[in-house]
């Protein structure tokens, strides 16, 4: 924004040309159509009939866009000059996005009107892009250049006749930021198969939060990864899944302590482990039987020691397995049902010897 623009409020009715600007209170000095200077949050007042430089087009408005409105000490926007040029950085323009819009230049006549193509960059960052059609190995490059942060520029015009070139699209992008350190951002490199019968069809062209007309959006970044999660097979995801969530079964020291020189240890799953995402029923009670012996291991050397290990009553199940254990494994201890004051039915006290 600079002195002689023309801008609108985003809050109220209005607007004018721009006569002042006090970047240090954040205000803007508007004179309106009646020669009053009327002052106003800069962040509240958008320019518009703005014309891009490389295309002599204009460039289409998304200031407004939706936003959560933050905390009164989170800045709505982070000005930096780069080459003597106001740059507005917005706070979630560090999430790349980039998206093709497309306008029926007449609506009502959606069977015969051609199409104004536009390129969306609601980020932070500068992108070179090269927007190219053809079939297989043959290209064309239609559009490219490079375009400024949170801007929007007009590429070209589309016929009904050039329509079916654009069934197969190519996008190159390359994001960066000029004299700052910024986070890489991986190139932009897809082949796009554009289904050119939703350009008939009125239903094609949506409201939405970048334009004040209905417009067809391609957003480029979920296209990205679409692509990328396409040549992953089911097997492959099925794995890192349950590699994730074995990553997050986090084993927990088990309950122990002692009465009278007795250990106790408590083999309830949740008493072991954090979480049992991915589990079966059998793979927690050998993960419990594990345990069982791991302990019996641990105090082999220890004659005389008595053990209580709290299973539980349930079904019964892992009490069955432990005895059962016992009888076949550690034939030398004894064992028998732990005090039913102190622990009902639910545990067996093991002796070493």
């Amino acid at each position: 924004m600079k002195l002689g623009d023309t801008v609108r409020f985003l809050n109220s009715v209005g607007g004018g040309k721009v006569t002042r600007i006090d970047e240090k209170k954040g205000l803007v000095y508007v004179e309106d159509a009646d020669g009053f200077e009327v002052p106003a949050l800069i962040r509240e007042a958008v320019v518009i009939a703005n014309v891009s430089e490389t295309t002599n087009a204009p460039k289409r408005d998304f200031s407004s866009k939706k936003t959560e409105i933050p905390q009164p000490e989170t800045p709505i926007f982070i000005e930096q000059k780069v080459e003597n040029e106001l740059i507005v950085e917005t706070p979630e323009g560090d999430d790349l996005a980039v998206l093709l819009a497309f306008f029926p230049k007449d609506i009502k006549q959606i069977q015969t009107t051609s199409y104004e193509c536009y390129l969306v960059n609601d980020s932070n960052y500068f992108l070179f892009y090269n927007i190219a059609i053809g079939r297989k190995n043959t290209q064309k490059s239609v559009s490219n250049g490079q375009i400024e942060p949170n801007m929007q520029e007009f590429l070209l015009t589309i016929t009904k006749e050039d329509l079916n070139d654009w069934e197969n699209l190519q996008v190159q992008i390359i994001a960066f930021k000029k004299e700052k350190s910024y986070e890489k951002q991986s190139v932009i490199d897809i082949s796009l198969k554009l289904n050119t019968v939703k350009f008939y069809k009125l239903h094609s062209f949506t409201e939405n939060d970048y334009f004040d007309e209905p417009s067809m959006l391609v957003n480029l970044i979920e296209e990205k990864e679409k692509q990328i999660l396409s040549k992953i097979s089911p097997k492959e995801i099925k794995e890192a899944i349950f590699a994730k969530e074995k990553s997050e079964q986090k084993p927990k020291p088990p309950r122990q302590s002692q009465k009278n020189n007795i250990i106790e240890i408590d083999l309830h799953i949740n008493e072991l482990l954090d979480s049992t995402v991915g589990l079966s029923n059998v793979d927690m009670l050998q993960y419990q039987t594990d345990k069982f012996h791991a302990v019996l291991n641990e105090n082999r050397q220890k004659k005389g020691q008595k053990i209580v290990f709290i299973h539980g009553k349930g079904e019964g199940i892992l009490r069955k397995e432990i005895e059962n254990q016992l009888k076949t494994k550690y034939k030398d201890y004894y064992f028998q049902d732990a005090s039913f004051r102190e622990y009902g039915f639910g545990a067996t006290m093991v002796t070493i010897r």
